[in-house]
């Protein structure tokens, strides 16, 4: 079994700070997406009890799908631009475009 992570000078694990303000900032509307998420879910399930006609139950998987996968696009930029790029050391023009360009091959891979 693994040792547990270590505790880095911030007070978090290492090379996370225990506050990640671009979730925090978000958080109400984060939280917001998960519920519907969990709507969709619910969904899923309740037309899986009541044999619903399949097409109907592989649409409604899509739609969880699509709004995990955007869930997922938006924390994933958010990370990238500030713990990656670290805009408080005030990242160099290359390295804010090879970020840019990494947040749309996710986006696109997402999608």
């Amino acid at each position: 079994m693994p040792a547990p992570p270590e505790a880095g000078a911030d007070g978090g694990v290492l090379g996370y700070g225990l506050a990640m303000a671009h979730l925090i900032k978000d958080k109400k509307k984060l939280i917001a997406r998960v519920k519907r998420i969990q709507g969709q879910l619910g969904s899923v399930e309740k037309a899986l009890d009541e044999v619903h006609d399949c097409a109907q139950i592989l649409q409604t998987i899509a739609a969880c799908r699509g709004a995990l996968d955007s869930l997922m696009s938006e924390i994933f930029e958010g990370h990238i631009r500030m713990h990656i790029i670290d805009p408080e050391r005030h990242p160099t023009s290359e390295q804010s475009k090879a970020a840019q360009e990494l947040i749309d091959a996710a986006k696109a891979y997402l999608r």
